[in-house]
């Protein structure tokens, strides 16, 4: 292979990368596309991974983009992960999608409007809780009722 063949398959694979470590609906896409950068160890890749660490909203990103920049010899630190609140008021935002279903919905018509309102919002506490997350979710639900 020469360098103009590598150079065009890299521009190709960056913008396609660029794109799913950019799409804020989907924390695994970002996961797998700073994954997809560890195979380039070049300007571009370690831009986006700086970008991926720093500013992603899900911590197994910012770990992912975290281990492979250093790997590359980068100096960069590890990232803190976020307590508490993620998104300020989001248990009010969780309240409001609650109020808009029939009274009587289940729990998987509440997620699955929340999925559709507020994707945000689901991807970042789904990247963050990990199998926590259907608890957490139910839960808020659960005491939403009683309000």
């Amino acid at each position: 292979m020469d360098t103009i063949e590598i150079d065009n398959e890299w521009q190709e694979t960056y913008e396609q990368l660029k794109a799913a470590a950019n799409r804020k609906s989907s924390w695994r896409d970002r996961l797998d596309a700073v994954e997809q950068l560890g195979k380039w160890n070049n300007e571009q890749a370690i831009e986006l991974l700086a970008n991926r660490l720093n500013y992603d909203t899900v911590y197994q990103v910012q770990e992912a983009a975290y281990r492979i920049l250093k790997q590359f010899g980068e100096d960069v630190q590890r990232p803190s992960q976020k307590k508490g609140e993620l998104i300020k008021g989001v248990n009010k935002i969780l309240v409001r999608v609650k109020k808009s279903l029939p009274a009587g919905h289940s729990f998987e018509e509440f997620k699955e409007k929340l999925k559709r309102m507020r994707s945000d919002i689901y991807d970042i506490y789904e990247g963050n809780k990990g199998a926590d997350f259907e608890k957490w979710l139910e839960d808020i639900w659960s005491s939403a009722s009683a309000r």
